[in-house]
């Protein structure tokens, strides 16, 4: 029976992975080793300018990772955007660290400079830094990383930036990924290319990336037994799933312009003083992962609930933004620093993300618009 139902984000093959998966049976190389996971991470690096690159189990697996070589450890602080997935969020938890929760601005609904350099002048008058600053790049868009970047660079703090959602987008002439001292990737089933599960650790700091790899194989030692002297990790990639991923990088250009297109047929379509998309703000080009929209403050009928509810009937899926990370019953007694208004929260209660696969057809795209328009014009 075929699935017409409309996905939010769904995987997209390109018709070569096929062929490295079938390379990968035909040499033997089903563990996380050969030629699939050394040249994903080689294109990779060529692809964003890093320096290194280290092809992981998950995005998440990169993050913690990235934390370990930034010298986090039991009790350290690390700053993260509130607005994101639990992921982000998560490995700080993992190293038995404290999330110190920075809200968005409403530019980019991304990490607030402002909140941002608050946090940092709070707890410098504590007389604590934190060892890391995690700054999320929602939806594909990145951050103002100009005066992000300022800030950790004066107080001396390790950025990692969470690419997670914005592989292929650019800040002024850098690439999402290497903006950075750490940069993650994921190539989770939705997101714009996949290795069905899988994630990317970048760096230019190759020393790290060495050491990363270390850990991320169990941090064996070098002796004629199994030797250990740090705690390490099952972390790497599977050759098969590289397959995946060479395959799909193939076609990555061609899915940011699928999915930049569907982003503005929806913007050109839905047109409203109801409706605010995401910016992309100058100097940036994003991929558009998801269409993304806020509803205005104005309207007490017209909400996201609404609007996911009446495509769920009509089979096609929507979802709310990020619920806030300092609202989530895991992270709520953790410190959350904003400047005027709680911009995540209001973000959260007016956000909606439409249907953006990347081989959603004009057909489609015309359903959800048709009952988006209903439903604006049926709450007037």
């Amino acid at each position: 029976m075929k699935d017409d139902k409309i996905y939010l984000s769904r995987p997209h093959m390109g018709g070569r992975e096929q062929e490295y998966i079938n390379d990968a049976f035909a040499k033997n190389w089903i563990a996380p080793l050969g030629d699939n996971v050394n040249k994903f991470e080689i294109m990779l690096q060529k692809y964003t300018g890093a320096k290194a690159a280290l092809a992981l189990s998950s995005g998440t697996a990169a993050i913690h990772l990235a934390l370990i070589e930034s010298g986090v450890r039991k009790n350290d602080i690390v700053f993260c955007s509130t607005l994101t997935f639990c992921a982000s969020a998560n490995p700080i938890l993992y190293l038995q660290a404290k999330p110190v929760f920075i809200d968005s601005e409403l530019a980019t609904w991304n990490m607030c400079p402002k909140a941002l350099e608050k946090a940092f002048q709070k707890y410098s008058k504590m007389g604590q830094k934190p060892k890391a600053v995690i700054v999320v790049n929602l939806y594909g868009q990145t951050a103002q990383y100009d005066e992000i970047v300022a800030l950790c660079k004066a107080y001396g703090v390790p950025l990692i930036e969470d690419a997670a959602e914005s592989l292929g987008s650019s800040y002024g002439n850098k690439m999402s990924g290497i903006i950075g001292d750490f940069g993650t990737l994921s190539f989770n089933g939705n997101k714009i290319i996949t290795t069905s599960g899988g994630g990317m650790l970048l760096s230019h700091n190759s020393k790290a990336l060495e050491h990363a790899l270390f850990l991320a194989t169990q941090a064996r030692d070098e002796a004629p037994y199994y030797e250990h002297s740090e705690l390490g990790y099952n972390y790497r990639l599977s050759n098969i799933c590289a397959g995946i991923g060479l395959g799909q990088l193939e076609v990555l250009e061609d899915r940011i312009k699928a999915r930049r297109a569907i982003f503005d047929r929806y913007k050109e379509n839905l047109k409203s003083k109801v409706l605010t998309f995401q910016t992309e703000i100058t100097n940036t080009k994003s991929n558009r992962w998801l269409t993304a929209f806020l509803l205005s403050n104005n309207s007490n009928t017209l909400t996201p609930t609404t609007i996911i509810n009446k495509l769920a009937d009509n089979n096609i899926e929507a979802r709310r933004v990020w619920k806030p990370m300092h609202m989530q019953p895991l992270y709520n007694k953790y410190d959350y620093i904003s400047v005027d208004n709680d911009n995540a929260q209001s973000i959260f209660e007016r956000g909606v993300c439409l249907p953006s696969s990347s081989d959603l057809t004009l057909q489609q795209q015309d359903k959800v618009i048709s009952i988006v328009q209903e439903i604006m014009k049926a709450t007037k």
